[in-house]
């Protein structure tokens, strides 16, 4: 009796606990809690910024030059010295540029214009050589006045008494014009192909007995210089992968000597600017001739032609003559026949010229004004006319 009631009870306490047999109520199976994979969360692709759109034409340096006829430089203006701020433009004597200035010359024939531009004076100390944004935007409107006409517009670094083509200033000197261009380029990166920036201005040593003719190592300093620019203009990028950029030699001589020396960066967008005031006693010496002589002064003119010929474009390499004139000496008619001369010779070899006025005509200087920029009036007429058949003859 007493194995039966231990019995009893502990066959009690398993079904309780659901684990004897004795209880005739059967637990129910537990459903197990499905696994479930959760699939890895995906990382999301990087967004890429756009490629801003090129509003640039992807031409050949020839093809640009061939659309080039003639051109008018703004001498001793936005490239004066020694004034203070904007005021500089107007501290050579030559009055504030305005739209109906280079209306009057575009509407004469002109289809380029340089700007030469001193920055000197229009920036802070190193090693940013932050540009004035006062001066920038001064630049930046008289550009306009021509770039929105559909001109073509050069701009440079003209009077810049900062660099000296020696081995000892290279490096600095060299820093410095990538900071100057670096801004320059990318204040002025949305322009279209109408916009061309020239590195540099007659780089030379001035003041030493070489300053005109120059040396190898200085043409090798600026065969850098001119590299580290087009480097830094490129780097910018947008519309300034397809700019066109000027290429200057020592003192942008018209020698052979001195032209051979240029080493052209490897680029394909690359235009030669060459200055030639020839025959030098006619044209640029102010105690020189008066008188153009075609039987004995045309071999200069002719020589000059066939240098840049043989150097550049007989090779594919495309050249400006950027500055070319002859001063007044009361020589209109004799003035006449030498540019006629002059500009069918370049015309031959499909080089444009532009004419470097200063707006000087009276004095003992170098007067090479071409429009009377006061009074809006050319003073010279048969002499813009012989210009403007030869470039334009129909």
């Amino acid at each position: 009796m007493k194995n039966k009631l231990l019995l009893t009870l502990a066959c009690g306490i398993l079904a309780i606990a659901g684990l004897c047999g004795c209880n005739s109520q059967k637990q129910p199976e537990l459903t197990p809690t499905p696994t479930v994979t959760l699939a890895p969360t995906a990382t999301p692709e990087p967004t890429a910024t756009p490629t801003p759109e090129l509003t640039i034409a992807d031409i050949s340096p020839m093809d640009l030059v061939a659309d080039m006829k003639i051109g008018w430089n703004l001498g001793n203006t936005l490239d004066a010295t020694g004034g203070i701020g904007i005021a500089s433009e107007r501290a050579w004597g030559n009055p504030k540029t305005t739209q109906e200035m280079i209306d009057k010359v575009l509407d004469a024939g002109f289809n380029v214009i340089r700007l030469p531009i001193t920055w000197d004076g229009h920036f802070g100390a190193a090693p940013e050589y932050k540009i004035h944004d006062i001066w920038l935007e001064r630049v930046k409107e008289v550009v306009d006045y021509a770039y929105n006409k559909g001109a073509y517009v050069i701009i440079n670094t003209h009077h810049e008494e900062w660099y000296m083509p020696t081995e000892e200033n290279k490096v600095a000197n060299g820093e410095q014009i990538v900071a100057l261009w670096t801004q320059i380029a990318e204040y002025f990166k949305d322009y279209d192909e109408h916009l061309i920036f020239e590195g540099l201005n007659e780089p030379r040593l001035r003041g030493t007995s070489k300053e005109w003719s120059g040396d190898a190592k200085a043409s090798e300093v600026i065969n850098y210089w001119e590299q580290l620019f087009v480097d830094a203009v490129r780097a910018t990028g947008g519309n300034n992968t397809l700019r066109h950029l000027m290429i200057t030699g020592y003192a942008a001589s018209s020698s052979k000597d001195n032209l051979a020396k240029i080493k052209l960066p490897e680029d394909d967008k690359l235009i030669v600017s060459v200055h030639a005031y020839t025959p030098y006693n006619f044209a640029l010496n102010t105690k020189g001739t008066s008188t153009w002589d075609k039987s004995k002064d045309a071999g200069d003119i002719n020589y000059l032609m066939k240098t840049i010929n043989d150097v550049f474009i007989s090779k594919g390499i495309p050249a400006i003559i950027g500055e070319f004139g002859a001063m007044n000496k009361e020589n209109e008619a004799e003035r006449v026949e030498w540019v006629t001369y002059y500009l069918t010779k370049a015309k031959e070899i499909g080089v444009p010229c532009v004419w470097w006025d200063n707006g000087a005509f009276s004095g003992n200087g170098e007067n090479f004004g071409l429009l009377d920029r006061r009074e809006l009036e050319y003073p010279y007429p048969e002499l813009l006319d012989a210009m403007m058949k030869v470039v334009n003859p129909d």
